[in-house]
């Protein structure tokens, strides 16, 4: 039973989803919440599985949201509700450790289908607002030595580590990958370690946005 915690400051779509998720066996949702520091007073009090929260909100947002409870309780998975119009946030909510977005327009068994994914390690990124990402955070880089830096890091991996951090842009979980690659999760598992260490990463999350971020996934 994957336990949810719903933050939306709008009360329709707060409970719409609570309604929608209520309808699923294996989602038990445990509270709701209108910003970022009820969000963070909720998890601490029921500490879910997944935090479905949406980015823009009045006195704590989202980002804000996701930083303090990443930095109390790093297990949480945080997954980001977003409007094609939230890149900055967007942006900053991934740095601070949210394993994922979705756009709020997303059908319910989209949105049912992401909890599930970064429940079980996944990194959910959608195509679509990930192009958009990509030109903001290559504005932001601002020379090419700094793009050089990162290549250099990139070809420190093996084969099948470049193999395994390009799934790892497409948000593929350890046993997606363990059967995309005909290896065991175990081995999946390793590499995956192996790519955050030998490239200094926080987490698969970093390691999934500097995959897009590079154009090593193949949408892109």
């Amino acid at each position: 039973m994957i336990r949810v915690l719903v933050v939306d400051d709008q009360t329709i779509m707060r409970e719409g989803l609570v309604t929608i998720l209520q309808l699923e066996e294996n989602i038990d949702v445990v509270g709701m919440a209108s910003n970022g520091l009820e969000a963070f007073e909720m998890a601490e009090k029921h500490l879910p599985d997944v935090v479905l929260m949406d980015i823009y909100m009045p006195k704590v947002d989202g980002v804000e949201g996701t930083k303090r409870i990443k930095k109390s309780f790093p297990n949480i998975k945080v997954l980001i509700l977003t409007t094609f119009n939230d890149n900055a946030l967007l942006l900053q909510a991934m740095e601070q450790g949210a394993s994922g977005y979705l756009l709020k327009e997303m059908p319910a068994e989209s949105i049912v289908s992401a909890i599930m994914t970064v429940a079980t390690g996944g990194v959910v990124l959608q195509p679509i607002i990930s192009q958009q990402l990509v030109r903001e955070l290559r504005k932001a880089q601002n020379t090419i030595s700094h793009q050089e830096t990162e290549v250099l890091r990139y070809k420190k991996l093996t084969d099948r580590e470049q193999e395994v951090l390009k799934l790892l842009g497409l948000g593929y979980n350890n046993r997606e990958l363990a059967d995309k690659l005909f290896i065991s999760e175990g081995t999946a598992k390793l590499h995956v370690s192996n790519i955050i260490s030998k490239m200094d990463f926080r987490d698969r999350t970093q390691a999934a946005i500097f995959a897009v971020r590079y154009g090593i996934t193949d949408f892109l």
